[in-house]
């Protein structure tokens, strides 16, 4: 049995990774090589508690606003309204009270069991030194804005995710480069992050291919079917049997899709970062904060600020006025933040408008499934997606209920 992963980002290689554990023949196919996509530049964050449903109309209601500020911290191209407007119908759709609970519950399935999947398989390719055992702090000037996160807070409540509010004394102890202006944090523990998240995907490939498995570099251009799969089709006329495919393509995942037939609402929220190899600051916890929409976490050598979207689709050129702002931001809560010795990146996060990932064989074709749409949780929900598809894969039975996450729920 021979099982095609398409897509060599965290999510598609801990998938392949998990597959030959469990003794299939797989063949990892990715255009760019491992780790080169949205697995390279994303904020490094093990955030499990960022999994509330962002259809919420506390936040919907702010995009009208934002998109009238060049500098907010959502941006609609206006020339792509009009093909974005189908998504965000849907989007708006998820927004009933009674879906964004279920919403939570399926968000917050994944999350709890996040640390029991990826601690161990970081234990097992000897990547454990890969974690850090710091938490990540949410930023507050004063208790009004605090108030107006406590929607976040409630849900994690509900859901038993463990967080501490701290006042100045113990924030300044914790993060003594942070403004005096910050008066209010909220530590979450278990919101470590990866030393270099683009590093981690290049040695889990290592472990897959010392494992016996096989990366292929190409662009996938078409499939072979008769009642299942056969083979995978690419630009250079390579031809590679499978009788089974994963499409694990991020923000591609829409276009193989749409070629197999089983159209998916899926959109890219381009996502922005400024890495500083030179901060003149050192930190040990991330931070967000909320009010802010931003981000900062010390990897890959340096201090990565990030955390705005734009929705222009794939093709549009980068726009790095949005790194520029949130690293303008970022200054407010690091005085003393320099910003030498740097780049700026944007890439794709493949996001679905109900913000919960599809993890399931497909409705029409024996043989394939999906595992796309983590949004910002890529590399958060990277090793349960492993688990859980392995499971779904192999016959096996997964842990917790698969159909939220089914292809064919919209």
């Amino acid at each position: 049995m021979t099982t095609a992963v398409i897509g060599a980002g965290i999510i598609g290689t801990t998938l392949a990774y998990a597959l030959r554990k469990r003794g299939r023949d797989v063949v990892l196919i990715e255009r760019d090589g491992p780790g080169k996509g949205a697995s390279y530049g994303n904020m490094a964050s093990i955030a499990v508690t960022e999994f509330m449903p962002a259809s919420r109309p506390s936040i919907w209601k702010q995009i009208p606003g934002w998109m009238l500020d060049p500098e907010g911290p959502v941006r609609v191209r206006p020339a792509y309204m009009p093909k974005l407007t189908p998504w965000f119908l849907r989007f708006i759709a998820a927004s009933r009270p009674s879906k964004l609970r279920e919403l939570e519950a399926q968000g917050a399935a994944l999350c709890q069991r996040v640390h029991e999947d990826l601690l161990p398989l970081l234990r097992e390719t000897s990547l454990e030194g890969e974690i850090s055992k710091e938490g990540c702090l949410s930023l507050y000037t004063d208790e009004a804005e605090f108030k107006a996160d406590r929607e976040h807070i409630e849900i994690l409540e509900r859901f038993g995710f463990p967080y501490e509010v701290i006042g100045r004394q113990a924030i300044k102890a914790l993060a003594p480069e942070l403004s005096t202006k910050i008066g209010l944090a909220v530590l979450f523990p278990q919101n470590q992050s990866m030393r270099n998240p683009y590093q981690l995907v290049v040695k889990l490939a290592e472990r897959f291919t010392a494992l016996g498995g096989q990366i292929e570099q190409g662009e996938v251009i078409a499939f072979e079917r008769g009642e299942g799969m056969h083979a995978v089709l690419l630009k250079d006329g390579r031809r590679i049997a499978a009788d089974e495919v994963v499409i694990a393509a991020g923000v591609y995942s829409a276009k193989l899709a749409r070629m197999l037939g089983e159209p998916i609402p899926l959109e890219t929220e381009r996502g922005y970062h400024t890495q500083i190899m030179k901060p003149g600051i050192s930190m040990k916890h991330s931070i967000i904060w909320p009010a802010r929409a931003f981000m900062v976490t010390p990897t890959a050598g340096g201090i990565r600020v990030g955390g705005t979207v734009e929705m222009a689709g794939i093709d549009a050129a980068p726009d790095y006025r949005r790194s520029r702002v949130t690293v303008k931001r970022a200054r407010e809560a690091l005085p003393n933040l320099k910003c030498e010795d740097f780049t700026e990146w944007m890439g794709h996060r493949p996001a679905f408008p109900d913000t919960v990932p599809v993890m399931s064989a497909s409705a029409k074709t024996k043989g394939l499934f999906y595992a796309t749409g983590h949004g910002h949780l890529g590399l958060t929900y990277a090793a349960t997606n492993a688990r859980l598809m392995a499971d779904l894969i192999t016959g096996a039975k997964p842990p917790i209920d698969m159909k939220p996450y089914s292809v064919d729920r919209f």
